[in-house]
């Protein structure tokens, strides 16, 4: 793999990893709704208008249904979730998190394919929860003197929600958006996404007690984490196999805890040692499988965060 494709997955994933920080930071001034808003809207700023530029077509018709679901499921419920669920667990937290969301992809795309489940996979998978798992006792610990268990917990509902909305939205594109532009599928789902949320922004709990930093932090969420992002993922897609994109998705808990070290969010060795299982298990997990779901589910995270987000 040349340097320029590495560079470009460190990039990709730093800038994936630092949404679960910027997403913490915009909340501070913006309810989870308006983070989800704007985040949708600025990537499908982006994003139309480069595919206007570049003269792709927009997606038919026919697929607006899909679209739809995609755009419901991989962004306005998981960028309203992530908002929400960060308001009670740390950003390291909801990062690691997001790491069920291949696990999630792959368990749902075998049920829907009814395919026999290798023994590597059974064990990625206990192994990728079990990590998990580790990072949410340690970090459960650390929030006792913040928040109550009750409310941590709520928190990591919500954000493992998400991360189930990413994955139920990579399965429905895999099933029935294969023939669409990238692009386009990425454009519309995002355009659509800012239409179902605009209502519960507009007749919800509106911004309050506004902060540069909480403008910044939406700017780069939605031009960077929601719009850049998908451009330099399909760009790594079209350049290097997808066995190497896929490592995007191993990198984000490091980033995401990483990111919140700086933020002087609590960092323990339990912490980092899940972080390490869970790796683990998403590489055992691809071991002689077929990655494209996986691949496909870091466009959430938003990431695929999502991204994330």
């Amino acid at each position: 793999m040349q340097k320029k494709s590495i560079a470009l997955i460190f990039l990709l994933s730093g800038i994936w990893g630092i949404s679960f920080l910027l997403i913490r930071i915009a909340g501070e001034s913006f309810p989870p709704f308006w983070i989800a808003l704007m985040r949708c809207g600025l990537g499908a700023l982006l994003l139309w208008t480069v595919l206007f530029e570049t003269g792709k077509q927009a997606p038919a018709r026919k697929h607006l249904p899909w679209l739809l679901l995609v755009g419901l499921f991989n962004n306005a419920i998981p960028f309203t979730c992530f908002a929400w669920g960060e308001r009670y667990v740390p950003s390291n937290t909801a990062a690691v998190l997001n790491a069920t969301t291949p696990i999630f992809a792959l368990l749902l795309g075998m049920t829907v394919q009814r395919k026999r489940v290798a023994v590597n996979v059974i064990l990625g998978v206990v192994l990728g929860f079990a990590g998990v798992l580790l990072v949410v006792f340690s970090q459960a610990q650390a929030s006792e003197v913040h928040v109550s268990a009750a409310t941590f917990f709520l928190g990591v509902g919500l954000i493992t929600t998400g991360a189930l909305g990413y994955a139920i939205a990579t399965v429905i594109a895999k099933a029935k958006l294969q023939t669409v532009d990238p692009i386009g599928i990425a454009a519309s789902q995002l355009g659509l996404g800012a239409l179902v949320v605009l209502p519960l922004a507009a007749f919800g709990p509106h911004p309050s007690h506004l902060h540069q930093s909480a403008f910044l932090a939406i700017a780069v969420l939605g031009f960077a984490g929601s719009g850049l992002a998908y451009l330099l993922f399909f760009h790594l897609l079209r350049t290097v196999p997808a066995t190497h994109a896929v490592a995007v998705t191993y990198l984000l808990p490091i980033w995401g805890v990483g990111w919140g070290a700086v933020a002087h969010e609590p960092v323990g060795l339990l912490t980092c040692a899940g972080v390490a299982v869970v790796i683990m298990g998403l590489v055992l997990m691809n071991l002689k499988q077929k990655v494209a779901p996986v691949v496909a589910s870091v466009e959430r995270h938003d990431a695929l965060c999502r991204t994330s987000t």
